[in-house]
């Protein structure tokens, strides 16, 4: 944290940073790697043993239906550091996992979406001016 106020700051000034989360958070954004295409069949245990191959997984989970209990075809790979991801994106991208070619690519932050969606209904038919 001390290099990094260097990094920010003049040599005589003095800040201090209430929250490093924010700091943080984007160093755990391009650790996280979005995987599409899996197929139905991949475990997150599979997952995770195909990419720990690229470097330390700390994470892999599997995005599941809560309907049909299966995979939705995609899910996400977490590594410790930035390099192993981003050697794990070069290596993966557009290689066969299970039998299905995968895309691979940096995770996006959650948005808050704020609940439920608004219903909004068929739209409105065109009015004569």
């Amino acid at each position: 944290m001390a290099a990094l106020r260097r990094l920010l700051l003049p040599a005589n000034k003095s800040v201090v940073i209430s929250n490093p989360a924010i700091f943080l958070s984007r160093r755990g954004i391009a650790s996280k790697l979005f995987v599409g295409g899996l197929s139905f069949y991949t475990t997150e245990e599979g997952l995770s043993e195909a990419f720990s191959q690229h470097g330390q997984v700390i994470e892999a989970k599997i995005v599941m239906d809560r309907v049909s209990d299966r995979s939705k075809g995609f899910g996400f790979v977490t590594y410790a550091s930035e390099d192993e991801a981003e050697k794990a994106l070069q290596e993966m991208n557009g290689k066969p996992l299970n039998g299905r070619v995968v895309f691979v690519g940096y995770a996006k932050p959650k948005t808050d979406s704020g609940g439920m969606p608004i219903a909004r209904g068929p739209p409105e038919p065109p009015t004569e001016q």
